[in-house]
């Protein structure tokens, strides 16, 4: 099964410092992206792509993070995955949970090609929960 991995699996694998401390939860990320990423598993959207790239000041690391980036090919969207995406926010929003764009449309992505997202966001987290208990997301 695929696994779409939000901007923050990304940024961990790819920005962190050489030799930084990881927490247990961000070890288990990376080792989820980096074994979805051998096994041919991983995927990626072109609004998680921009976030990974948004905010690096130096030229050279943003084309270096680029290049990394540029060997997993971006998941086509459709008007379907936005009008998807539209619904779940005006879902999430009638119980409560307010989610940003970008995370919505990640959710509308995996629950169309039913994958599995890898996040620590605690803001997505509350999404994919209620999604998944309307049995909308894997």
């Amino acid at each position: 099964m695929k696994i779409l991995a939000d901007s923050c699996a990304w940024s961990l694998l790819l920005r962190r410092k050489s030799g930084a401390v990881l927490r247990k939860e961000e070890q288990l990320m990376l080792t989820a992206i980096t074994e979805a990423i051998r096994d041919g598993q991983v995927a990626i959207i072109g609004p998680i792509r921009q976030e990974v790239l948004s905010g690096i000041k130096n030229l050279a690391q943003f084309d270096k993070l680029s290049a990394a980036l540029a060997t997993f090919p971006d998941e086509p969207l459709t008007t379907h995955h936005y009008e998807e995406a539209a619904r779940f926010f005006n879902l999430c929003r009638s119980h409560g949970i307010e989610c940003g764009a970008t995370d919505i449309l990640i959710c509308a992505a995996a629950a169309r090609k039913q994958w599995t997202i890898l996040t620590s966001d605690q803001a997505l987290k509350r999404c994919i929960e209620l999604l998944q208990s309307k049995a909308l997301l894997l």
